[in-house]
């Protein structure tokens, strides 16, 4: 056992065409550290529906300049395979994005590389840039595939690789286990053509083009006056939404500087992620010094947008159910047509909303990769603060474009002396108090998550929270609208569970979500508390039927 993992060690080593993942493996290797290349060599990072996402370093097992490699290489002969023409002017095109991740540029020049050496044409963005405007740039170029590499909201030490087709959606089955086969088959790096040139970067008129396209997200003449407290969280999104909000003709927004350079390390939050506790503490900081009418976040890659609310004497962030909510609203009430929908983990008040404007509603797996392929979208959604509203655009989760479309919605009310917390309690009297929370559980061990999935499938609960359990779904078999998944879902009476593993990072995930109805706008404290009773008693019962 020690001889073979030294000697997929070597034999990886002798490939690796970068120096500084060479010296880390030559280190591991020179002072037999078992136990930390078994962890780098027990495995490979699997290609799903996500791509590729992982820590930086060396071994099959990390992200770095040997895997990307062969990850483009692979995605190049899915392409060919499937009827991309290569070779001379009419190959096809890939287009490729990056953020600002420590890596990041290194590997999407890698992966232009192994396009153009494949017979494609390959052509970079030309800078750190958010990934709405990669998603975009698949369309408006029409490219046969896009790659952005991005880690999201993951800590520093990851980074990760997203892949799009020609449509401008993400990759989903069977092309995942396709492109993934096409990367297992390639026998040596040495096998794989990378030429020092011959891809194109590409410069702003891609970006110009996305910002022209963020007019249609707005109402014509309609009102432009509020205020915004905006921080990047050391991301790519800052210079692309303060552009967006003045073509836009709004307040330009007050910056969080601490947090409005792009940094790979991230230094003032634990998890670059809006929805971590401590993460949005300077914002609120920065508002309660200007007193804006609204504070915007962007996750690192700009594709999520979390917004907060003056509530009483202080700042809170908005439930991604919220903001889903208030934007389908908003849209209903501009008139909009065609599908809204969103993930089966999000808020049962879409469906509600879209049901009233006689507009049709429809759920999907987890992920945009699935919203994004509704027929007729006009608008999509998932609580983890993506939204999409402008499919035409981007078919995708765009946090820029969902800052003007709130910042919009935020104006319409000021003008009526009103605000977004107003909008929210008129939908809970309207439809029912619909309140959602998590119970999320990190592990170091992902044995754990399989052991609460199976412990759930064993013995299904009968009720949660004092609520009889009416119905029980094991996704993995499918429904009638869904195809399978690893997730399970209870219906209760005025209640909601899903239980699933997160496709990106090592968390068991519970989507709770309860529905109080409420006769009038007195009787909403009640229902609020109501609500958050049986929430903690769902949290409660669920952890002891997992055993988690």
């Amino acid at each position: 056992m020690h001889d073979d993992l030294m000697a997929r060690a070597r034999a990886w080593l002798a490939e690796d065409p970068d120096q500084e993942t060479r010296d880390e493996l030559a280190k591991l290797i020179d002072a037999g550290d078992t136990a930390e290349l078994s962890a780098r060599f027990g495995g490979t990072l699997q290609f799903g529906t996500a791509g590729l996402r992982g820590e930086l370093g060396a071994g099959p097992m990390r992200m770095n300049r040997s895997v990307v490699i062969r990850a483009a290489a692979g995605l190049a002969a899915y392409l060919k395979r499937n009827g991309t023409p290569s070779g001379g002017d009419g190959a096809g095109l890939v287009v490729i994005g990056y953020d600002a991740r420590h890596r990041s540029a290194d590997f999407a020049r890698d992966t232009a590389a192994v396009m153009t050496g494949a017979g494609l044409r390959a052509a970079v963005l030309p800078r750190p840039l958010p990934t709405p405007v990669l998603a975009f740039a698949i369309r408006h170029l029409g490219a046969v595939a896009g790659v952005e590499v991005t880690a999201s909201h993951n800590p520093p030490r990851d980074n990760g690789y997203k892949v799009y087709l020609g449509d401008g959606s993400q990759i989903v089955p069977p092309a995942d286990a396709e492109i993934a086969a096409e990367i297992d088959a390639i026998a040596s790096l040495h096998d794989v053509p990378r030429p020092e040139a011959g891809w194109e970067t590409l410069d702003d008129a891609v970006l110009e083009a996305y910002l022209a396209r963020t007019d249609a997200v707005l109402a014509p003449g309609s009102p432009r006056t509020a205020r915004t407290v905006y921080t990047a969280l050391h991301g790519v999104g800052r210079d692309v939404l303060l552009a967006a909000f003045a073509r836009a003709g709004f307040p330009a927004p007050v910056l969080v500087a601490e947090q409005a350079d792009p940094d790979p390390d991230f230094p003032t939050v634990a998890f670059p992620n809006p929805e971590e506790p401590g993460a949005m503490d300077l914002a609120f900081a920065r508002a309660r010094a200007t007193d804006p009418d609204l504070v915007i976040a962007n996750d690192p890659d700009a594709d999520r947008c979390a917004v907060a609310v003056k509530d009483g004497a202080d700042w809170r962030m908005l439930r991604g159910d919220e903001v889903g909510a208030l934007l389908a609203e908003h849209l209903v009430r501009r008139g909009a047509t065609g599908v809204f929908a969103e993930s089966i983990v999000s808020s049962s008040l879409l469906g509600r909303i879209a049901g009233k404007a006689g507009l049709p509603y429809e759920e999907t797996l987890t992920g945009f990769k699935w919203i994004a392929r509704v027929d007729g979208l006009r608008y999509g959604y998932e609580e983890a603060l993506g939204y999409c509203v402008d499919p035409q655009g981007v078919r995708d989760k765009d946090g820029i474009t969902a800052a003007l479309l709130i910042t919009e919605l935020a104006s319409v009310l000021k003008e009526e002396g009103r605000t977004l917390l107003d909008l929210l309690d008129d939908l809970a009297v309207e439809h029912g108090l619909h309140a959602t929370d998590q119970l999320s559980v990190r592990v170091q061990d992902l044995s754990l998550i399989a052991s609460a999935m199976r412990r759930l499938r064993e013995r299904p609960p009968a009720e949660l929270a004092g609520l009889a359990v009416t119905r029980a779904e094991d996704l993995t078999r499918g429904t009638d609208t869904l195809p399978p998944t690893d997730g399970l879902r209870y219906t209760l009476d005025g209640a909601r569970v899903i239980v699933r593993p997160s496709g990106t990072e090592p968390k068991l995930k519970c989507y709770l979500e309860v529905v109080v109805p409420v006769a009038a706008h007195a009787g909403l404290p009640a229902a609020r508390t109501r609500a958050t009773e049986l929430l903690d008693a769902l949290k409660h019962d669920l952890s002891e039927a997992a055993g988690i």
